[in-house]
């Protein structure tokens, strides 16, 4: 606001004490505190808060959250490097700085090889050319080199890499940091983020308590929520509809700030809202379903028709169906999984128990979420963490591996060392599988590439010279070719252990 009138400007101008209006729908441009109105923000990609949270006068508002369906006048308190995003993206550049580098394992293996080669043709060089017979300790020489020369351990790692990234990214499974998908065949513990990762990130209604018919309940409640562009209210329409149910028209619509809205519904009066809004009708909700509800973290809405509850809707995050069989797999494998929330312990809990989950840690901030995955590090776990939010991206750079949800933000994917392109938590046993199968492939071209050097160096160097075993250059290069065709061989079989992610 400019001299008492409204008007846009870009973010970068921003100061602080500017004054913003923040209307319906719209993105809170930076940090601040709400001076003036009231509505529901939501903050699921920042915080992990599943549920919109209520903002009024002298609340904190955090720029990227989305604004529901109020309007809020906010006074800027940060900006620029100081704001609450900002800092998220400093604590993931940190982690990313203080990411250790292992050494290649074939890099090792063709370093040692060489040595072997060299030392063995030198020394094999000098015996014979000391016992008089400087042809055959050329001949000899030249064997050994041949017989080692590693074609074989060059394509021993970069094929199968070739073809497992190939594979992996046909079955929608993206690998940006090869040493993070080699890493995660050691991971012991797993933890997922709980809204957008194992919930769908949506409201949806989980439970109905009616005290009155319940198609009449489920028809008046949505006549009313229809004219609502609250989260809550879409989500019971939505449940409504799937019901199958007629809609009826509704007239004389009021929205309730912070307590739920009212409308007039052929010849009944209608209300829809929040505990706050029964308070306000001087009515009282003590049903023992009721208390159970609420005390599982869900969100109750009550109906009131015509002065009287009518009934209540119990609204949750929607658990993904795929999550159960993706947290079994995990612990069929001997893994531990674990959940973080920014939500509230209660619905934490309820989540948890679900699922099957092993522990979880709630009301978690994105710096407390990269703490956490420390402390199980230094518990000896080697971690791997799976998130969709910009509040994980500290909490998967952290991690021994960041696996990313596909439809997450940029922030997390870019973050992450794995990014699962389907919203599919079954993909992570999977993954864990197929680098096991990976890895294994691996040593074994390592084998074939370098290990038959074990038994043919020694024959070329004319150890079994005197029993009539003596290896020509020619025969010893068959030997280093043949090494390549079974490294070539052996790294198209692991083709038959290509994952299958949802849909295949």
């Amino acid at each position: 606001m400019k001299n008492g009138e409204i008007v846009d400007m870009p973010i970068s101008e921003l100061r602080v004490g500017d004054v913003v209006l923040i209307r319906p729908g719209e993105k809170i441009p930076s940090d601040g505190i709400v001076v003036e109105g009231e509505s529901f923000v939501n903050e699921a990609l920042l915080t992990g808060e599943s549920k919109p949270v209520h903002k009024q006068t002298k609340n904190k508002v955090i720029g990227g959250a989305i604004n529901g369906d109020g309007v809020l006048r906010t006074k800027i308190e940060r900006t620029g490097e100081e704001t609450y995003l900002s800092q998220v993206i400093k604590l993931v550049r940190q982690a990313q700085e203080s990411k250790s580098r292992t050494q290649d394992l074939a890099n090792r293996a063709a370093a040692l090889l060489f040595y072997v080669a060299v030392t063995v043709g030198v020394v094999t060089f000098f015996v014979w050319f000391s016992l008089g017979n400087t042809q055959f300790a050329l001949t000899r020489t030249v064997t050994v080199l041949v017989i080692a020369c590693p074609h074989a351990l060059g394509l021993a790692i970069p094929l199968v890499v070739a073809i497992s990234t190939s594979i992996t990214a046909k079955s929608g499974i993206l690998i940006r940091d090869r040493k993070a998908f080699e890493e995660i065949k050691d991971v012991n513990a797993v933890v997922f983020d709980k809204t957008g990762t194992l919930t769908t990130g949506q409201f949806g209604v989980s439970d109905v308590v009616s005290y009155i018919s319940e198609d009449d309940l489920l028809s008046l409640t949505a006549a009313v929520e229809q004219n609502s562009e609250h989260i809550i209210a879409k989500a019971i329409v939505e449940h409504v509809r799937k019901k199958g149910k007629k809609i009826p028209k509704a007239t004389d619509f009021k929205a309730i700030i912070g307590k739920g809205a009212e409308a007039q519904v052929g010849a009944s009066r209608v209300y829809v809202g929040s505990p706050n809004l029964l308070k306000e009708l001087s009515i009282e909700a003590s049903d023992e379903k009721l208390v159970e509800l609420q005390g599982q973290g869900k969100t109750v809405v009550f109906s009131v028709i015509d002065g009287k509850l009518a009934g209540a809707f119990a609204l949750a995050d929607k658990i993904r169906e795929e999550s159960r069989t993706a947290i079994q797999d995990l612990k069929a494998k001997g893994i531990k999984v674990y959940m973080l929330t920014g939500d509230a312990e209660a619905v934490a809990k309820g989540v948890s128990k679900e699922l099957g989950i092993d522990d979880y840690f709630a009301q978690v901030l994105p710096d407390q979420k990269a703490e956490k995955i420390k402390a199980l590090k230094d518990q000896g776990y080697k971690v791997a963490m799976v998130g969709d939010g910009i509040n994980d991206a500290p909490a998967l750079v952290t991690a021994d591996v960041g696996i990313a949800i596909g439809a997450g933000t940029d922030v997390a994917i870019e973050s992450a060392d794995i990014i699962l392109v389907k919203n599919d938590p079954r993909d992570v046993p999977k993954v864990v599988a197929f680098s096991k199968k990976t890895y294994s492939k691996m040593v074994q071209n390592l084998w074939w590439a370098a290990g038959y050097n074990i038994f043919a160096i020694p024959l070329a160097a004319g150890i079994l010279t005197s029993a009539g075993v003596v290896i020509d250059p020619a025969v010893g290069a068959i030997f280093m070719s043949l090494s390549t065709v079974l490294v070539a061989i052996n790294s198209q079989t692991l083709r038959r252990y290509e994952p299958k992610t949802a849909g295949q």
